[in-house]
């Protein structure tokens, strides 16, 4: 069985709790995934597949990583240079109900005046925190990463969110 290895990242719930910290766990996974690779070359290397779904109330669980999304951060407005060490916001998209995720009452809190209940960020958010711009190593995030955090959100709200087809 693969080891999994934790990170630390914030967990922004949907509920009345506040913001904290949670071990996001990561895997190995091949790459190409199984069943797509047919190449009679040597096997692929491996790479870190994040688990956020975990922290995520509600999703549908057969489909994986389908259930969810991700966005980067990758500045603040206003800054003129990429963070040395970017973001990634995990995001739930598909229930296992199909009932639409409630809306994040801590985000939508941090928004205050700019909330905007159509565009409003719903379920629970890990934001993990990369030391690289290709996001291919996690870092632990800390409660200081908050204020950056919170400023971003407070201005910016959930990407459309594409819904993967259901499964065959």
């Amino acid at each position: 069985m693969d080891k999994m290895i934790p990170y630390d990242a914030i967990l922004f719930p949907a509920g009345e709790r506040a913001p904290h910290l949670v071990p996001l766990m990561m895997s190995n996974a091949p790459f190409p995934p199984p069943g797509q690779s047919g190449s009679q070359h040597t096997p692929p290397a491996m790479t870190k597949v994040p688990h956020p779904g975990m922290y995520m109330g509600f999703i549908a669980s057969e489909v994986g990583s389908q259930a969810w999304q991700s966005h980067v951060i990758e500045r603040l407005n206003g800054m003129n240079k990429k963070f040395v060490n970017p973001y990634i916001i995990f995001y739930p998209v598909l229930s296992r109900d199909g009932i639409p995720f409630p809306i994040n009452k801590c985000l939508k809190e941090i928004q205050g005046p700019n909330y905007h209940k159509n565009l409003a960020w719903r379920g629970d958010l890990v934001i993990a925190k990369y030391c690289d711009e290709q996001l291919s190593v996690l870092i632990d995030a800390i409660m200081a990463d908050f204020p950056i955090l919170k400023n971003y959100l407070s201005t910016h709200y959930q990407p459309v969110v594409a819904i993967p087809p259901p499964p065959p």
